[in-house]
C-alpha cells in the first residue's frame, strides 16, 4: 500500500508557490473548497517515490500567519488545528531568495507552531541579478531544517525537495528552539493556557490567546475560557504581537547578515526598477496600459477574424451536409436547427475568447499585472473601494463568479461588499460573443489613422464603459453604505521575467474549456427546450398560422411564401406567443418578440443570447441556403413594419448598452449570495443592474432613432 501524506505549500504572495504547485502537479490538480468554508483549495497527487504518493495542497498566499482576510484565515484556522483534515505532515515553505529578510518571518512563525518544515529557496536567478548570493548550507545550518535550492519556473531543484520532504516525513526534524518563545515575557500566562487547553508548543499556546475567536474549531465554552485568561493576566493582544514581529525582524536580520553576500552597490537600480520608473509614473503609467488595453481590444478582432471566419463557415456547410443527408423529420430539424445552431454559435468565439485569455496571461506572467493594480489603487481609494478591489475587477474581465470569490482578500466588510455588488459590471468574458456579433453588424472594417480598427475601439469604448460604471456604482455605494473601516492595500511588485509558455497555454485551455463546457451545456440543454418551444404551438394555432399565410398570398413567389409561413408558424409557437407577451415591455428599447425570446433565455448565462438567435433564425427561415450564418441572418432580418433592416444602428447599440449593464447570469447571483450569506444582496444586485440596464438601453435607442 502506498503511503499518502499530506503535504502544504505555504509562502508569501508572489513567492513562486503556486509555479512549484503547477510543477509538482500538473495536469492532475483539481479545485474544490477547504471543508466548512467557500475558500478555494488547489490540490493534487505528488508521486516522491514508487512507495509515496503525497497529496498536496496549494495553501493561499500570506504574509504572516496573522490574517487580515478570510483566505488567510484557512491558512492559521488549519496549522493550529492538528486534528484538522487538511493539517499538513510537512510545510514546504516556499520564499523568494531575492528578498530572503520578509519571506523568513512567516517561515519562523510555521516552524514555531511544530509543523515538520522544509524551505524551499526560489528565485535564487533573481536575487542572483540583483548581486544577492544566499548560502543555502549556511541558512540550513542557522535555520536547523532542510533547506532546498529551485527554480519553481523551470523544475529544478525538484528531485532535492523531494528527498528532504520524504527525509522529514519519515523522521521529522523540528527547528529545535522556538525563533520566538512567548513564555520569555508571558511564563504564567502560556503555562496556565497550555494546562488548561492541553497543548505542548508555547507558540500555538499565544495563537489561541490571540486568534481564539476566529478559530472555528474551537468552542464557544473554550473561548469564553480564553477570555478569562487575557483578563485575568491583562494581556495586551496588539502590542504582544508588534513585540513579536519587531523581536523575529531581529534574529532573522542576523541570520540573513551570515547566509546573504550583497554584491551590487546599494545605489545602483535594477532593471526592473528603471522599468517601474515609467510603468509606475502618474501619467505615463495611465497611458502605457491604455496602449496595451487598445492593442488587446484591436488584437482581438483583428487576429481572431479569420478563425472566426473558419469555424463559422464550417458549422454552416456542416448544418447543410446533415440537411441534405438525414430524411426531413422533427428529429433533423432539432439537430439542425436546434442543438447545432445554438451550439455553433458559441464556437465560434472560441478564437477571440483564446486570444483574450492569451493576452491576459501574457501580462500576468511578465509581472505587468501586478504594476496594472498598483496605478489603478490610485483611482480606486477615490470611488470608495479598497485597493484589493482592483484585483477582483481585473479578474471580472474573464468571469465574475471567480472574480467575486477573489474579494475575500479584502479585508473591511464595507469595501468587500461593495466590490462584490459592482464587479459584474465589469464586462465578462461572456458578453464578449454578443460585443463581437453586434459590433460586426454595425460598425464597419475601417481603419482610424491607418492603424486602428473602428470595431476594436468599439469594443473597447464597451470594456471601459463597463469599468467607468463600476466605479460610479462603487461611489454612490459608498455614500450609501457608510462605516468607520478603513482599508489598506498592501502588494509586493514581482520582478519581470519572461512569461512560461506552458503555463500560459495552460491557462488558455483551462480558460477556454470552462468555458466551452460551462456555456456549452447550458446552451444545449436551452437549444433542446427553446426548439421544441418554438416549432409546436398550443393546439392547431400553427397550422392555422400557415393556412392564413398561404390563403392571404396566393401570387407569392415560392421563396418568399415559404420565409413568411415559417416565420409565422415561429409567432405562433410557444415561444412565439410569449415572446408577444413581453414584447410591450421590450418595444420602448427597439426589440421586437423574437429579441424577448433571446433576453429571457440569456438569464440563465449572457453568452446564451447568440445560441437563442441562431436557433430562432434558424427555425423562423424557410429557406434552406447552405453557408448561411447566425451573422448573415441577422443583417438579413427586416423589420415587418418598415421594411428596412431590423438590426440599426440604434437597435444595436440598444443591446449593446442593456448587456454592459444587465444581470444576466444566475451563476454570478448565486455566487454572491454564498459570499454574503444572505438573499438581499443578490436582490439588490438584480434590482439595480436589471434597472441601470433598462433605462441606458431607452435613452439610447431613442437617442439614435
Amino acid at each position: 500500500m502506498k503511503l499518502s501524506p499530506s503535504i502544504a505549500l505555504i509562502g508569501n504572495p508572489n513567492a513562486g508557490k503556486s509555479s512549484l504547485f503547477n510543477q509538482l502537479t500538473g495536469l492532475r490538480q483539481k479545485t474544490g473548497n477547504f471543508p466548512g468554508v467557500t475558500v478555494d483549495k488547489k490540490s493534487g497527487p505528488w508521486s516522491i517515490n514508487a512507495e509515496t504518493v503525497a497529496t498536496i495542497v496549494d495553501f493561499p498566499g500570506i504574509y504572516s500567519i496573522y490574517p487580515k482576510s478570510l483566505d488567510e484565515q484557512i491558512v492559521t484556522d488549519i496549522l493550529a488545528n492538528p486534528a484538522h483534515a487538511d493539517y499538513p505532515d510537512v510545510a514546504v515553505v516556499v520564499v523568494d531568495a531575492s528578498n530572503l529578510h520578509r519571506n523568513l518571518l512567516l517561515f519562523t512563525q510555521v516552524a514555531d507552531l511544530g509543523v515538520p518544515v522544509v524551505l524551499a529557496l526560489n528565485m535564487l536567478d533573481v536575487a542572483k541579478a540583483e548581486g544577492k548570493e544566499v548560502n543555502a548550507v549556511r541558512l540550513a545550518m542557522r535555520l536547523g531544517v532542510p533547506v532546498v535550492r529551485i527554480n519553481a519556473r523551470t523544475g529544478e531543484g525538484l528531485d532535492q525537495l523531494k528527498k528532504a520532504v520524504l527525509g522529514q516525513i519519515k523522521e521529522p526534524v523540528l527547528s529545535g528552539k522556538l525563533f520566538f518563545d512567548p513564555a520569555d515575557e508571558a511564563t504564567g500566562l502560556i503555562t496556565d493556557t497550555r494546562n488548561q487547553y492541553q497543548l505542548d508548543n508555547n507558540y500555538l499556546a499565544l495563537q489561541y490567546l490571540i486568534q481564539h475567536d476566529g478559530f472555528s474549531f474551537l468552542s464557544r465554552p473554550q473561548q469564553i475560557g480564553l477570555d478569562a485568561l487575557i483578563d485575568k493576566y491583562a494581556f495586551n493582544e496588539q502590542k504582544f504581537q508588534a513585540g513579536e514581529t519587531i523581536t523575529r525582524y531581529k534574529r532573522i536580520a542576523t541570520i540573513t547578515a551570515e547566509v546573504v553576500a550583497n554584491q551590487r552597490p546599494v545605489n545602483q537600480a535594477t532593471w526592473t526598477q528603471k522599468l517601474d520608473r515609467i510603468l509606475l509614473h502618474p501619467v505615463w503609467g495611465y497611458a502605457i496600459f491604455g496602449f496595451i488595453l487598445l492593442l488587446i481590444f484591436q488584437a482581438i478582432f483583428a487576429w481572431a477574424q479569420p478563425f472566426m471566419d473558419g469555424i463559422d463557415a464550417g458549422v454552416a456547410w456542416i448544418n447543410g451536409q446533415l440537411k441534405e443527408s438525414l430524411p426531413a423529420g422533427p428529429l433533423t430539424d432539432l439537430l439542425t436547427d436546434g442543438i447545432l445552431a445554438g451550439v455553433g454559435g458559441i464556437l465560434v468565439f472560441i478564437p477571440q475568447i483564446a486570444f483574450l485569455f492569451f493576452l491576459v496571461a501574457l501580462l500576468e506572467e511578465s509581472g505587468y499585472m501586478s504594476r496594472v493594480m498598483v496605478i489603478m489603487d490610485r483611482i480606486m481609494r477615490k470611488f470608495g473601494l479598497n485597493g484589493r478591489s482592483v484585483v477582483p475587477l481585473i479578474s471580472g474581465v474573464a468571469c465574475a463568479v471567480p472574480a467575486i470569490m477573489a474579494t475575500r482578500s479584502i479585508g473591511t466588510r464595507r469595501d468587500r461588499l461593495i466590490t462584490i455588488l459592482v464587479t459584474p459590471l465589469m464586462s465578462c468574458s461572456a458578453r464578449l460573443p454578443i460585443y463581437t456579433i453586434l459590433i460586426a453588424l454595425v460598425v464597419p472594417k475601417q481603419r482610424v489613422l491607418g492603424l486602428f480598427n473602428l470595431q476594436g475601439l468599439a469594443l473597447m469604448g464597451l470594456y471601459l464603459l463597463g469599468l467607468l460604471s463600476a466605479l460610479l456604482a462603487a461611489y454612490i455605494l459608498k455614500l450609501l453604505l457608510k462605516t468607520k473601516e478603513r482599508g489598506y492595500f498592501i502588494m509586493e511588485l514581482p520582478t519581470f521575467k519572461m512569461p512560461r509558455w506552458n503555463h500560459v497555454g495552460l491557462t488558455v485551455w483551462e480558460s477556454v474549456r470552462a468555458f466551452v463546457w460551462e456555456a456549452g451545456r447550458v446552451i444545449l440543454a436551452i437549444s433542446i427546450v427553446l426548439w421544441v418551444l418554438a416549432s409546436y404551438g398550443p393546439g392547431d394555432s400553427m397550422d392555422v398560422a400557415e393556412a392564413q399565410v398561404r390563403q392571404n398570398n396566393p401570387t407569392l413567389a415560392a421563396d418568399e411564401l415559404a420565409n413568411r409561413v415559417a416565420s409565422d408558424r415561429l409567432e405562433a409557437s410557444y415561444a412565439g406567443q410569449f415572446g408577444h407577451f413581453i414584447e410591450p415591455v421590450i418595444r420602448p428599447l427597439g426589440y421586437d418578440w423574437k429579441i424577448g425570446i433571446a433576453l429571457l433565455s440569456s438569464f440563465a448565462a449572457r453568452e446564451v443570447f447568440v445560441g437563442t438567435m441562431s436557433t430562432i433564425y434558424s427555425i423562423g427561415s424557410g429557406d434552406d441556403e447552405e453557408g448561411v450564418t447566425i451573422r448573415e441572418r441577422l443583417r438579413q432580418e427586416r423589420n415587418p413594419k418598415t421594411g428596412g433592416p431590423m438590426y440599426t444602428p440604434a437597435l444595436a447599440w440598444s443591446l449593446l448598452i442593456f448587456y454592459v449593464f444587465a444581470m444576466m447570469c444566475m451563476s454570478t447571483l448565486a455566487a454572491t449570495q454564498r459570499e454574503t450569506k444572505s438573499w438581499k444582496w443578490p436582490a439588490v444586485q438584480l434590482v439595480y443592474m436589471m434597472g441601470l440596464a433598462y433605462v441606458a438601453a431607452f435613452f439610447t435607442y431613442q437617442f439614435m432613432q
